[in-house]
């Protein structure tokens, strides 16, 4: 069963919480279906004062896109309310790899646009082309010649980085999509080399940018995610606190046998109000007395 915090003890861990990071797919959606707990969910956030950035870890789509797909979903937000593991691997590579500019990249369009606008070269699929880098995506346009040839120059030295670790994306669809972490797998196989480099969750990195443009402590900062070894272990490497939701990929089992077990489990965002509200309110009247 999940956790269910009653003590004291419990509720005195989430009143210094000023801002939460959530994951997006299988915390706030799942899919194409938006969660009837989300808005309610944010609402109160509003209210509290407590503030909120979007995270994710799929770079399938860019920026505009995710702004435009929540905001079709009823989520209106501001580009600075939102990070994805597109831009933390732009950013990593601009500033620990500055002399990678051409890269073989196995990603979407939205995803190749954004890195191409950041100024790095599209290298097309050609064994004569001159590659810096492989940088392997959630790539949900995959063909096996272009998986090949991520192989050749990988096998040829190259470094090569991922956007994310994810094995499988979650989705209300009757399938299982296979995500970055998968693909990743298949070249280390064929290869015999692992990611110079993997981006995304669980890089503590994917919090910093949030501590630094809060002006927050890591224990005024919440990691509000599905699974166990992304959103809660960033929690952890990040000393913020690492909530994990039961609304994805991770199931109540696994989550009672986590090793470190996250700091709070809840079966999603309603139950994980109820939690911040009464922590606050606790705050409040302790305050007043």
């Amino acid at each position: 069963m999940p956790q269910q915090p009653q003590k004291p003890s419990d509720l005195l861990r989430v009143q210094p919480i000023r801002h939460l990071a959530l994951d997006m797919d299988g915390t706030i959606y799942r899919g194409n279906t938006l969660f009837d707990t989300t808005l309610p969910f944010l609402d109160l956030l509003k209210r509290l004062g407590i503030g909120y950035t979007f995270l994710t870890n799929n770079p399938s789509k860019s920026l505009a896109d995710y702004i435009r797909r929540l905001g079709d979903l009823g989520v209106p937000i501001d580009p600075g309310q939102l990070y994805t593991s597109t831009q933390a691997t732009i950013e990593y590579l601009q500033t620990r790899w500055p002399q990678v500019r051409r890269l073989f990249v196995l990603g979407t369009d939205s995803m190749c646009a954004e890195i191409a606008e950041a100024g790095f070269q599209m290298v097309p699929d050609d064994p004569d082309a001159s590659v810096d880098a492989v940088l392997v995506g959630f790539d949900l346009t995959l063909t096996y010649p272009r998986l090949c040839r991520a192989a050749w120059w990988i096998a040829q030295g190259r470094p090569w980085f991922a956007t994310n670790p994810d094995r499988v994306c979650p989705t209300d669809a009757p399938t299982v999509l296979v995500d970055c972490g998968s693909i990743c797998a298949a070249l280390s196989t064929a290869t015999g080399r692992s990611p110079t480099a993997v981006m995304g969750k669980p890089d503590p990195a994917m919090l910093g940018g949030i501590l630094r443009r809060h002006r927050l402590r890591a224990n005024q900062l919440a990691m509000v995610g599905d699974r166990l070894y992304t959103d809660v272990e960033m929690a952890r490497r990040a000393g913020a606190f690492g909530v994990l939701v039961l609304t994805g990929e991770t199931t109540a089992d696994q989550a009672a046998a986590a090793q470190p077990a996250p700091d709070l489990v809840v079966p999603g965002l309603a139950e994980l109000g109820e939690f911040i509200a009464r922590g606050h309110s606790n705050q409040n009247k302790a305050a007043a007395s």
